[in-house]
């Protein structure tokens, strides 16, 4: 049966306990993700409380994480998502895609609009990639690709 969570902290308290386990066992998250048979990004979210993994990821992660029952249980509920308490984030690398947005959010409103008319880009059927690639200029780059569908408005 597939349950909800209506009260985030049960999940924030996984995340914090998994992450303490995947830093003392040295894994990364591409690792956990491997052994749950899906993206790293959508796992990593879902480690993180921000996703429910199906049944055999929640419990061949926990299982590599050295978890308990309960925490494989948990980590299949649908959580409360919202992974950004109120305000401005303060945190330097979540601030920055903040501030993209502050900066580039009209833009891409525009040029999504524009594209396709009224409607918005699903968060839930969605893929998110991060890379890392070598810079031109010298140092390294960050390519962050954002894939969801587009689900137009519906007149009623």
């Amino acid at each position: 049966m597939v349950h909800a969570q209506f009260d985030p902290s049960a999940r924030q308290s996984l995340a914090v306990t998994a992450v303490a386990a995947k830093t003392a066992k040295d894994l990364t998250w591409q690792e956990i993700a491997d052994a749950a048979g899906l993206s790293v990004a959508f796992v990593t979210a879902a480690v993180l409380g921000q996703h429910a993994l199906p049944a055999p990821s929640a419990v061949a992660v926990a299982e590599l994480l050295g978890l308990d029952s309960e925490a494989a249980t948990l980590l299949q509920t649908i959580p409360t998502r919202g992974s950004i308490p109120g305000g401005i984030p303060t945190d330097p690398t979540i601030y920055r895609f903040y501030e993209m947005l502050q900066v580039y959010g009209t833009t891409l409103k525009a040029l999504v609009h524009e594209q396709f008319g009224d409607g918005i880009i699903s968060a839930i059927n969605f893929k998110l990639d991060v890379c890392k690639v070598a810079d031109p200029e010298g140092g390294e780059r960050a390519v962050i690709t954002l894939d969801g569908k587009y689900l137009p408005t519906k007149p009623f």
